[in-house]
């Protein structure tokens, strides 16, 4: 006879390994690649080699946050929260490195101490989600607004700027002709996928989005993991500020706006789906190289920046209703 903990690991539901690779899967990497094709067909300057490392350092942030949001979509959950955890994250490692503002010089801790900072949001957005009951963009949308408070607060009317050079070397120095935020992405993106694909964590937030009910009923306590991808999440948007941070050589309220909605867009058009169950961290760095490379271009081109969010707008439509065209027979109610 076996424990109830043993039962678990051959009934709870996991992602099945693929023979072979959908087109729903290779649409977005394509789709890449003609764009990318494109543009470089109109613009010799688009497809020079300083513009591709220019596309890949303007990538770093986004992609580090759409590392974290993936996990949530991933769950069938919706996070807004990014905004305001990341300003947090942003005005807290500018007051803990040396600054303008006071004596501190923490360094590595402040920058760590400001990842804990976002990753202890991302929980309350968890715990706020299993305890309360409450739908999801309502908890993120409210841990956002708390974020953005807690970052005025640190704020007091004073923009503080940094003077750490380890913190400011991350935008400015280069390592393989790329910027030290395009290697930190690079190991976020490694980081996600590994926790993805091999941790307990990753399978079971494929199966909550996928068949909660039935993970639930295998006898796994769902609202442990949802708290943990929440908390997850939320240190990725605090490792973004930071570097949003560093970028910008000071901490503003305003580091992380935008970013939601951005990585929201990634994600989707890189193939992870809103209602959960699909996608991963790969599909929505795909998303987010798409997303740059369109953006990018338009700007090479000469096209308005007025014209750009229409654009992605656009794409987003597209690409969820591209998603949800297998589905459409079981669908038969939109919510």
């Amino acid at each position: 006879m076996t424990s109830p903990a043993e039962d678990v690991a051959v009934v709870a539901p996991r992602p099945q390994p693929r023979r072979g690779v959908s087109l729903r899967d290779a649409g977005p990497p394509i789709a890449l690649v003609v764009i990318f094709l494109v543009f470089a067909a109109l613009s010799p300057q688009f497809r020079g080699v300083t513009n591709i490392q220019n596309i890949l350092d303007a990538a770093a942030v986004l992609a580090v946050v759409t590392c974290g949001i993936t996990f949530v979509l991933m769950m069938g959950s919706i996070d807004l929260s990014a905004a305001g955890v990341m300003g947090a994250s942003a005005l807290a490692v500018a007051l803990l490195v040396e600054n303008n503002r006071n004596g501190n010089d923490l360094g590595l801790l402040g920058i760590v101490i400001a990842i804990l900072l976002g990753a202890a949001l991302g929980a309350v957005s968890g715990l706020a989600l299993v305890l309360l009951k409450v739908p999801s963009f309502m908890t993120t949308l409210g841990v956002s607004a708390v974020g953005l408070g807690i970052a005025t607060l640190m704020f007091n009317g004073v923009q503080p700027n940094i003077s750490d050079r380890m913190l400011e070397s991350w935008a400015t120095e280069r390592l393989l002709g790329l910027s030290y935020l395009a290697w930190i992405a690079a190991a976020c993106i490694l980081v996600g996928w590994l926790i993805q694909r091999y941790t307990r964590l990753g399978r079971y937030a494929f199966a909550i989005g996928g068949a909660e009910e039935v993970l639930a009923l295998s006898g796994v306590k769902v609202a442990p993991y949802k708290v943990a991808v929440f908390t997850l999440a939320g240190a990725f948007y605090g490792l973004g500020g930071v570097m949003v941070t560093s970028q910008l050589g000071a901490g503003l309220v305003q580091a992380g706006d935008g970013y939601d909605f951005s990585a929201i867009t990634a994600a989707v058009v890189g193939g992870t789906l809103l209602t959960g169950g699909r996608g991963g961290v790969l599909h929505s760095a795909v998303g987010v190289l798409l997303i740059m490379v369109l953006t990018n271009g338009l700007v090479q081109i000469g096209v308005s920046p007025y014209w750009q969010g229409g654009v992605q707008g656009l794409i987003v439509v597209a690409a969820v209703a591209a998603a949800v065209l297998p589905q459409r027979r079981r669908n038969q109610v939109v919510k």
